[in-house]
């Protein structure tokens, strides 16, 4: 057995619309052994995984698993079973129950699919099942606690903080899509495109850099908001002991010492009441930042109000870390008593923070003359830490509503002096339900950043969801922070659909982002080339922030290995489904293609529309699948499904007289002559004509004016490799995409309507179809074509050279065609050339490409070879003319 390959799926994909671990899993010689026949197979498993036997598989009830297992089932089916137990193992928040197993084309070779609520936690499931399985297969030892205590690390290093976690459960209820573009940092991008906002805890992409580098120079802090009546302890920046001792006799004692960039509390000691305890604490502040700032302590309750967009969202008081003695244990024993309860954690992954008996906390006993080992009375509260920062494991009680009015201006008024828009501020005074004057509290920091837990998680008091505020302050209004989608799949012209919409929604004045086969572009600019149609792509074109409409070509190979780059589309589209990689990632056939694509239009918002091809009968039995409005197309006015679609009042665009219509229920409205439609050649294009059609029903759909749906369908002529026609001189060449049999019957259709003197096709197939089918390729290209030459791919994609062009040719005479017409060049450059230079006269030479770009040069050069000969023979006979006037005179 082989765990060939893992891959977390985030998207919607064809097994589940939530997120997935995809394992390839080759079990070998177990292909043809059950369980029920592997020696001591099922008590070992059983008894390493006790949990399966409430695994209700197809059954449907509680130990259903073990019924199959007993029966007889396959490995692979258990690795599913296996994977899920161990995140049900590693906790609540990792627990699954969707999983699928299903062959992956191969004997022997199984695609299992799992859930997973952790990404990286699914992937290590995924790796301690096989490693679990051989374990048990093998009759060795193997640990089930390490391998889940590891899982749970691994969930605990990649989880969110309370604050960052807080923002993503309020965008997720918002409707709002997310991205989280690295697992190892709380940095996640809300909204696509040109609607996102950026979000790093509670940083955004609005918080002013130069507010927090001031909010991090605490004596300028202080200065300035002193300098605007804002009540402030009077403080001094020193950077050497002797300059601290200096500070502290001027300012008197009780002062507080703290170092001028921290953070989180670190480094600061209050209520320093001697020489001795300054000493300590300069030496502690000064390994934080060379610069210290020592004030004076302002006596009172300590308080954090938390400002979102310059209004307060939440306050809590913030009581300093302690325990409480019970006569019975020790400092050192209570704080581990203390750190057992679950909702302590290490930095800041949970409600609140493990105690620690650090030297500032030795430090803080010593003054109260207590040392770890001491033994406090019953009921004794025993501070470990002078200040409250949750960071150093403070709790937290919610006084949002005590609050004084005045006091909340005044904090609100100094936020906006320094220029934050979300801001945590520490107040110390009596009585918070009390104004803060002079003399009468202060306000002792202005914190970037700040942590929200205390707010969403307070020991006591109301839960305030500041999370919600921080969403709402970005996305006012109910904003769900998406802009258009645009989704096309079919197996053939998905490009040009891509760009011909694409174009439209920039002539209506959109910044587009489009993905297509041979590259991605936002507005006309490649910013990636290749075969560009997967989910990766798509999730590039949604995070640059400055497209504001996506269209997106999707294919059926990025489907299958990776789901949809995005949650909902606003339209989706279906071209066709026709004869094309079949054989491929377990696609028998055409049904099964079709099953694929579906997943697009399965993905559509509620309020989105489906565009379905009503020419194509497996698309529109497609309808069921989703819940959208569906819009069909057909070139065909008698369509009699579109037909009935518009007797039950759906809407439809189509074809009639040579004009394309939208329609709704029994109203009909004319967009555009089809002659006046570059793209379709005047009409002879048929399926151009199609492509047309699909898009006028898309950019309708979103509310395009005609007008501009039709000067973007008469401006279109950037469609490169999509019947692109080169005049040579005494001959033609088209070059085009014809992959498969469709397509290849497409281009022949309209070629003929050229009238050509001899139609020549250069073509080729993709290896990884399957015999039959490029078969079928070239009888299409025998019946259509008066000369062949056949060439192969650069990426044979597994099979021999020669033997995908004997395929070809094999088709090609099976229709009747003439051996001795057939020129097999494998090369692709080789045989454009060859074709080129024996072209006659009237020729039309279609090519089919692999490469464009060597299919372009090879065609660029040949043109300038031959207008250098013509220049040269023009230039030869003007000197014959002129020599023969000469001889005349």
């Amino acid at each position: 057995m082989q765990l060939l390959s893992t891959r977390f799926i985030a998207g919607p994909n064809i097994d589940s619309y939530r997120p997935v671990i995809k394992a390839i899993l080759d079990i070998g010689m177990y292909e043809e052994i059950a369980s029920n026949a592997i020696v001591g197979f099922i008590p070992r498993l059983s008894a390493l995984l006790p949990g399966l036997k409430q695994h209700a598989c197809s059954r449907g009830y509680p130990g259903g698993f073990i019924e199959r297992l007993r029966s007889g089932t396959y490995l692979a089916h258990i690795f599913e079973h296996v994977a899920l137990e161990l995140q049900a193992l590693a906790g609540e928040e990792y627990a699954a129950t969707f999983g699928k197993t299903r062959g992956a084309g191969r004997p022997g070779v199984y695609s299992v699919v799992f859930g997973c609520k952790s990404g990286p936690v699914g992937l290590a499931a995924a790796d301690g099942a096989y490693r679990l399985l051989l374990a048990v297969l093998a009759g060795e030892e193997f640990n089930v606690p390490e391998l889940i205590a590891m899982l749970k690390r691994v969930g605990e290093d990649v989880k969110m903080g309370p604050s960052t976690q807080a923002v993503y459960n309020a965008a997720k209820r918002r409707g709002i899509p997310i991205l989280r573009p690295d697992y190892e940092t709380n940095f996640l991008i809300l909204g696509y495109g040109a609607k996102q906002q950026r979000v790093w805890a509670t940083i955004t992409g609005r918080t002013s850099s130069v507010a927090v580098d001031l909010a991090g120079d605490k004596f300028l802090t202080n200065k300035m908001l002193q300098q605007n009546g804002i009540p402030v302890p009077y403080g001094t920046v020193v950077t050497s002991l002797d300059q601290a001792l200096e500070a502290f006799a001027a300012i008197g004692p009780p002062v507080v010492v703290k170092p001028v960039g921290g953070n989180q509390g670190k480094g600061v000691t209050l209520n320093i009441l001697d020489q001795a305890g300054l000493e300590r604490a300069f030496i502690l502040a000064a390994r934080y930042d060379e610069q210290v700032l020592v004030e004076e302590y302002i006596t009172g309750r300590q308080y954090r109000l938390c400002i979102v967009n310059g209004k307060l969202a939440a306050g809590a008081e913030r009581i300093p870390a302690h325990v409480t003695g019970d006569g019975v244990h020790s400092i050192e024993e209570l704080v581990e008593i203390a750190n057992l309860n679950p909702a302590r954690g290490r930095g800041h992954s949970r409600a609140l923070t493990q105690l620690e008996l650090d030297d500032t906390a030795l430090a803080v006993l010593a003054r109260q003359k207590l040392l770890p080992q001491s033994v406090p009375n019953a009921g004794k509260i025993v501070y470990v830490r002078d200040n409250a920062n949750l960071s150093a494991g403070a709790t937290a009680a919610d006084i949002t509503d005590k609050i004084h009015p005045d006091t909340v201006k005044l904090v609100e008024r100094a936020v906006r002096l320094i220029g934050l828009d979300i801001a945590g501020v520490d107040v110390v005074v009596p009585d918070i339900s009390q104004p803060v004057t002079t003399g009468f509290g202060a306000i002792i920091e202005v914190n970037a950043a700040p942590g929200i837990r205390m707010h969403l998680y307070p020991s006591a008091g109301t839960p305030r969801d500041v999370g919600a505020a921080i969403v709402d302050y970005l996305f006012p209004g109910g904003a769900d922070g998406r802009i258009p989608i645009v989704a096309i799949t079919g197996t053939n012209g998905k490009t040009t659909v891509t760009r011909l919409i694409a174009h439209i929604f920039r002539k209506a004045g959109y910044k587009t982002g489009m993905t297509t086969s041979d590259g991605i572009y936002v507005n006309q600019d490649c910013i990636a080339a290749g075969d560009t149609t997967g989910p990766a792509s798509a999730a590039m074109v949604l995070a640059d922030p400055t497209v504001e409409a996506a269209v997106l070509e999707v294919a059926r190979g990025g489907i299958i290995r990776g789901g949809l780059g995005y949650d909902f589309a606003d339209v989706g589209i279906i071209t066709n489904i026709t004869e094309d990689h079949i054989g491929q990632d377990g696609v028998e056939d055409l049904d099964d293609l079709a099953y694929i694509k579906s997943l697009v239009i399965e993905a559509v918002r509620p309020g989105g529309t489906v565009i379905l091809n009503a020419d194509d009968r497996r698309v529109t039995a497609l309808k069921s699948r989703t819940k959208a409005e569906i819009v069909q197309i057909s070139t065909n006015p008698d369509n009699i499904a579109v037909r009935r679609h518009l007797g039950e009042g759906g809407k439809a665009c189509f074809v009639k007289n040579g004009t394309i219509y939208v329609a709704n229920g029994q109203t009909e409205q004319a967009i555009i002559d089809i002659v006046d439609i570059p793209l379709t050649l005047g009409g002879i294009a048929e399926h151009n004509i199609q492509n047309a059609v699909i898009a006028v029903a898309a950019c309708f759909s979103q509310g395009i004016s005609l007008s501009v749906i039709r000067q973007g369908l008469k401006s279109f002529n950037n469609n490169p490799g999509r019947l692109m026609l080169i005049d040579i001189g005494k001959f033609r060449v088209c070059v085009d995409y014809a992959h498969n049999p469709a397509g290849c019957q497409a281009l022949v259709n309209t070629l003929r309507q050229l009238n050509p003197g001899r139609l020549v096709g250069v073509i080729a197939a993709p290896g990884d179809r399957r015999d039959d089918v490029i078969i079928s390729l070239g009888r299409v290209a025998g019946q259509g074509f008066d000369v062949i030459y056949i060439k192969e791919d650069h990426d044979l994609r597994g099979r021999r050279p020669g033997e995908t062009a004997a395929l070809l040719a094999c088709g090609a005479t099976e229709a009747g065609f003439a051996p001795e017409r057939i020129i097999t060049i494998l090369d692709e450059r080789q045989a454009v050339v060859v074709a080129l230079k024996q072209a006659k006269p009237g020729d039309l030479i279609a090519i089919f490409y692999e490469k464009y770009s060597v299919v372009m040069d090879a065609i660029t050069t040949f043109r300038s070879a031959a207008q250098a000969v013509s220049d040269k023979q023009n230039a030869e006979y003007q000197e014959l003319v002129v020599a023969g006037v000469r001889m005349e005179r």
